[in-house]
C-alpha cells in the first residue's frame, strides 16, 4: 500500500469532514438544508454544478472510451458541450424564477404540483418515483468508480472499496446538507479541473509533444484518429444525444433553483462552461495519449486509464491529489444525488401525503434516514464489479432526460401545456427508456457470451435517450390538447415569468 497516496486521501476526507461540520453550523432550517435558501453564489454555483453533473465518467468512463475507440468518442462530449450551454443560457434563469413565482417551490416534484395545481398529487407522485428509480442507479454508477479506484490505488477488495466510499459520501451529506454538498463541490469541482489538465499536459510531453504522439497513435491504429471511424448515423446521433439529457437532471435543475438570482446564473453561466469544455477536452486528450502510452501492455480496464496515468508519471504526492480528483467526480455527484432522492421521500412523498405539518427538525431527520436507506439499496445494484461507470450513468441519464426534459421545456416555454400533458410525458418518457433498453439488449448465448446487436428484438443500436426525448415530447404536446385548458392562474403565472426579461 502506498501510504504517501494515503495520508493525501485522509488530508482530503478531513477537508471533507470539516465542511461538512461547518455547513451544519450554518444550516438553520429545512430549506437551508435542501436548497441553501436560495443562496448559491455564481461562481460556487457555477463549479459545483460541473463537479455534480459530471461525476466519475468524466475522469474514468469518457477517457475509457476513447482509449478503448479512438476520437469517435468525441461525439459524445461535443453533445454534452452542447446540451449544457442551451441548458444554461435558456432554462436556468427561468426555471429560478419559476419556481420561486409557483408557491416557493423546494423540489422538481413540488414545482410540477404547483405549476400545475394538482390537487390529485399525481405529479408529485410519478416524478418521486422516477427521480428515485433513476438516481439509485446514477448512484450505484458512482459507488462502482469508486470501488474501482480504491482497489485499483491501495489494493481494497472491491466489496470493501464500495463500504469505505459510500461510508464517506454518506457522513458528510447527512451531516450538512445542501451546504455541506455545494461547498464540497466547488472544492472537488476545482480538482477534477486542475487534475484534467495536468494529466494530458505531462503525457504528451512524456511522450515527446503533440506531433510524436499522434504519429504513435498513426502507427498503432489510424482509425483512432478519425472521428467517423467505427461510427453510423445513428451512432452519432445516439452521441451527440446525450445533450439533451441536461434539461431533465434534477441535480442541475436544483443548482438553477438555489442561486440567488436570475442574474447569477448568467455569471454562472460562463463559469460553469469554461469549466466543462476544458475538463471535457482534458479527459478526451487523456484517454487519446493512453492509446500510445500503454500500446506495449493494454490496459485490461478502459476506465482506469486515467488512474495508470497517475500512478505511473508522477510522484506518491501528487499521484495522490490525481487520485484524489477522481474520487472527487464520484462523490460530488453521488452527493447530490442522494441528497435529492431523500427530499423526495421527506419533503415530495412524507410531507405531501403524511404529515403537511411535519416540523423543520422532524423534515431534516427524515431526509438524513432517507439518505443512509437509499445508500443502502444502491451499495446492493453496485456489487457487481463488472459494472461498467459509463453504461450504469448512461441509463440512469436517458432515464430522467426522457421522464423531465420534454416536461420541463414545454412547462417553461409553452403556456398550453397542462398537468394531463406533464403526467403523460413523464409516463411514455420513463416506459420508453426502460423497454427501448430491454428490446435493444441483445440476449446471452449459449457459450455464455451476448450475443451482437442484431440479435436483440430491435436490431440496431439508439441511445434510448432519443426516443424517450421524441415520444415524451409528443405525448406532453397531445395530451396537453386533451381535457381541461390550463387555467386563468396559471396562464397569469407564466406570463408573468416570461414578463421578467429572461
Amino acid at each position: 500500500m502506498n501510504y504517501i497516496t494515503l495520508t493525501v486521501f485522509l488530508l482530503y476526507f478531513g477537508v471533507l469532514f470539516l465542511i461538512g461540520y461547518m455547513a451544519y453550523r450554518k444550516t438553520k432550517n429545512f430549506s437551508d438544508y435542501i436548497l441553501g435558501g436560495r443562496e448559491l453564489g455564481p461562481f460556487v454555483g457555477g463549479i459545483s454544478t460541473g463537479a455534480s453533473d459530471m461525476s466519475g465518467w468524466l475522469l474514468l468512463g469518457l477517457p475509457g472510451a476513447i482509449y478503448a475507440g479512438g476520437l469517435s468518442g468525441s461525439w459524445l462530449a461535443i453533445g454534452l458541450a452542447i446540451g449544457a450551454y442551451i441548458n444554461w443560457q435558456f432554462v436556468g434563469k427561468r426555471i429560478r424564477v419559476f419556481t420561486q413565482v409557483a408557491n416557493n417551490s423546494l423540489t422538481l416534484p413540488d414545482f410540477l404540483e404547483n405549476r400545475f395545481r394538482d390537487k390529485t398529487k399525481t405529479l408529485r407522485i410519478i416524478s418521486s418515483l422516477f427521480i428515485l428509480i433513476f438516481f439509485t442507479f446514477y448512484i450505484s454508477s458512482g459507488l462502482v468508480g469508486g470501488a474501482i479506484l480504491f482497489e485499483q490505488t491501495f489494493g481494497i477488495p472491491y466489496d470493501l472499496s464500495l463500504w469505505v466510499g459510500a461510508g464517506i459520501i454518506f457522513f458528510y451529506t447527512v451531516l450538512g446538507g445542501f451546504f455541506a454538498v455545494a461547498w464540497t463541490d466547488f472544492l472537488q469541482g476545482t480538482l477534477m479541473f486542475l487534475a484534467l489538465l495536468i494529466v494530458p499536459i505531462v503525457s504528451f510531453n512524456h511522450l515527446g509533444g503533440w506531433n510524436e504522439t499522434v504519429a504513435l497513435v498513426e502507427s498503432i491504429s489510424f482509425e483512432s484518429l478519425d472521428i467517423f471511424t467505427g461510427t453510423s448515423t445513428l451512432g452519432i446521433i445516439s452521441l451527440l444525444a446525450w445533450g439533451l439529457g441536461y434539461f431533465g437532471q434534477p441535480h442541475v435543475i436544483v443548482r438553477f433553483m438555489s442561486m440567488r438570482s436570475s442574474r447569477d446564473i448568467v455569471i454562472g453561466r460562463s463559469i460553469y462552461n469554461i469549466w466543462n469544455v476544458l475538463a471535457l477536452f482534458g479527459a478526451i486528450f487523456t484517454g487519446f495519449v493512453g492509446i500510445a502510452y500503454f500500446a506495449k501492455s493494454p490496459l485490461s480496464n478502459p476506465e482506469i486509464v486515467f488512474i495508470e496515468f497517475a500512478q505511473v508519471l508522477f510522484n506518491p504526492w501528487v499521484a495522490g491529489f490525481l487520485l484524489v480528483a477522481v474520487l472527487s467526480a464520484i462523490m460530488s455527484t453521488i452527493s447530490s444525488q442522494l441528497l435529492i432522492s431523500a427530499t423526495v421521500l421527506s419533503e415530495d412523498l412524507h410531507k405531501g401525503f403524511f404529515r403537511k405539518n411535519a416540523s423543520q427538525k422532524e423534515l431534516i431527520w427524515l431526509t438524513r434516514i432517507s439518505i443512509f436507506i437509499i445508500s443502502i439499496i444502491a451499495l446492493v445494484l453496485a456489487f457487481n464489479p463488472d459494472s461498467s461507470v459509463l453504461s450504469l450513468v448512461g441509463y440512469a441519464w436517458a432515464g430522467f432526460g426522457s421522464v423531465f426534459g420534454p416536461v420541463i421545456l414545454l412547462t417553461l416555454f409553452w403556456k398550453g401545456t397542462t398537468r394531463n400533458g406533464a403526467l403523460a410525458g413523464m409516463v411514455v418518457g420513463g416506459l420508453t427508456v426502460v423497454i427501448w433498453s430491454i428490446l435493444s439488449t441483445p440476449p446471452i448465448g449459449l457459450d455464455g457470451i451476448r450475443m451482437d446487436q442484431s440479435h436483440a428484438l430491435i436490431p440496431f443500436y439508439l441511445y434510448e435517450l432519443v426516443p424517450g426525448f421524441l415520444f415524451s415530447l409528443i405525448a406532453t404536446f397531445i395530451f396537453s390538447k386533451i381535457g381541461t385548458s390550463p387555467s386563468r392562474e396559471m396562464i397569469n403565472e407564466f406570463n408573468l415569468v416570461k414578463a421578467s426579461n429572461i
